[in-house]
């Protein structure tokens, strides 16, 4: 889709949309939805246009965090990119440095890949 914009000099500038993806992921679901903007959409604008906050009415963009293939970036930033990925972002359930405390307290260590592994005076036999 092609829109025609006029300059200060009266000359006729061509603007096309740009495609570009929003993506949000809850734990059993992921969704990514394809959207037609303009360059210049800011991210929030995007994510309006794109249907995701109807579809998922727990997102606020108040608290959400969004970014741009992983990168943290603000609601404002203004697209330019064909092809940007604006993934939304859950905020974390546990503080991931609270955690670790925790398991150090509790005299647990983490196994290399994750998961619990037995105190280490319990494995030295």
């Amino acid at each position: 889709m092609n829109d025609s914009n006029c300059n200060s000099a009266n000359e006729v500038v061509e603007t096309s949309d740009i495609k570009v993806e929003v993506a949000y992921a809850k734990p059993e679901q992921q969704v990514i939805l394809e959207v037609m903007v303009q360059p210049g959409t800011t991210i929030e604008q995007a994510i309006s246009q794109s249907g995701m906050l109807e579809q998922f009415p727990e997102i606020d963009l108040s608290v959400n965090k969004v970014g741009i293939f992983g990168k943290l970036s603000k609601k404002t930033l203004e697209l330019s990119k064909e092809g940007d990925r604006i993934e939304i972002y859950r905020p974390l359930i546990a503080d991931p440095k609270e955690v670790r405390r925790k398991r150090e307290a509790e005299g647990k260590r983490m196994k290399k890949g994750g998961g619990d592994a037995a105190p280490a005076e319990a494995t030295r036999k």
